[in-house]
């Protein structure tokens, strides 16, 4: 069910003073040397306070990749193009970054997604799957970590949860999923009601959770001290975003909701080719940031540019993001 009002985003009144007190930026030029994995010199790290919980933004590097046929459904390649061209992009390419979080609250640290994992960090070369490496670089252990959060099933979000050789990234943790979003790719009867794009992802889910325990959860409920999961459907079916809140301050981290700001923001009706129900994703997208932009409320996204936060504002008939290092 779609869900997605203030009071589930936990706003109001107090929302108006949602702000993100940062600490300082930590180094991001280390290198380091994660378990199973290569050494990367992408490691990407900062932090920011929010109340009594510290947000740590973990990058798991860029792809860049020719612009696909269709990559924008609804709209032309040249115009697809021209867009990304706007955002100074090199002629013809798109890039797509990923930055996974590490919260710390309530005496737990949680994993908010996981990047492409270290088999990718592998396989491209440093490119992605360098969140691991990050995390090490923040001093973060992944046996350290004691509950996972996924937003949803695509790889770039579940990648992270083993290491190279298949063994579990986070020993220690318990992984949590949505339960719509669990029903729906781990039954392969529902290949019919998947686009193009995601068909291939069903065989992917059941490779990357073999031997892994997942523990579901609805919508609307706390998953982890101070964090409540939130309705979001339309890039997938069980698609969910997080609140994290801590005394009168929260933060939206909205996975997948767009991608790319630049492009998606400013046009909010326009149709990502991952989006499996593009309707609904476009609905979703723009209920979130009228309220985002009404009440002031910050967000974090996945494939925002790092550091990954900032503020939404309306423009025109979409959004513009305020990309921001100190929130507040």
């Amino acid at each position: 069910m779609f869900e997605l009002s203030r009071r589930n985003l936990m706003t109001g009144s107090a929302a108006a003073a949602a702000a993100l007190t940062t600490a300082p930026l930590i180094p991001t030029a280390a290198s380091a040397q994660a378990a199973g994995g290569a050494v990367s010199p992408l490691t990407g790290v900062f932090a920011y306070r929010l109340g009594d919980a510290e947000i740590i933004q973990v990058f798991d590097g860029a792809r860049t990749f020719p612009i696909p046929e269709n990559f924008i459904v609804n709209v032309s390649k040249e115009d697809t193009a021209k867009a990304y061209a706007g955002q100074f992009m090199p002629a013809g390419q798109v890039t797509i970054t990923f930055s996974p979080l590490i919260v710390k609250a309530g005496g737990k640290t949680i994993a908010i997604d996981t990047g492409n994992g270290l088999a990718a960090n592998g396989a491209t070369k440093g490119a992605v799957g360098n969140a691991r490496h990050s995390m090490a670089a923040a001093g973060i252990d992944p046996k350290s970590v004691d509950i996972v959060l996924i937003s949803h099933f695509h790889g770039d979000h579940i990648g992270g949860l083993k290491n190279a050789d298949g063994t579990p990234a986070f020993p220690n943790a318990q992984i949590m999923v949505p339960s719509v979003e669990q029903a729906f790719w781990t039954d392969e009867a529902n290949a019919s009601k998947a686009n193009g794009p995601n068909k291939g992802n069903f065989a992917n889910v059941k490779k990357t959770f073999e031997g892994l325990k997942a523990t579901p959860f609805e919508a609307g409920k706390e998953v982890a001290p101070g964090i409540t999961s939130m309705a979001t459907p339309g890039h997938t079916p069980g698609h969910v975003s997080f609140v994290i809140a801590s005394g009168n301050k929260s933060v939206v981290v909205q996975g997948d909701v767009t991608n790319h700001p630049g492009v998606f923001m400013q046009n909010p009706g326009w149709h990502l080719m991952f989006d499996n129900e593009a309707q609904v994703a476009e609905a979703t997208r723009k209920k979130l940031y009228d309220m985002a932009s009404a009440d002031r409320l910050p967000i974090i996204g996945y494939h925002f540019p790092f550091p990954s936060a900032g503020y939404v504002e309306k423009s025109g008939t979409g959004y513009r993001l305020v990309q921001a290092h100190v929130l507040g």
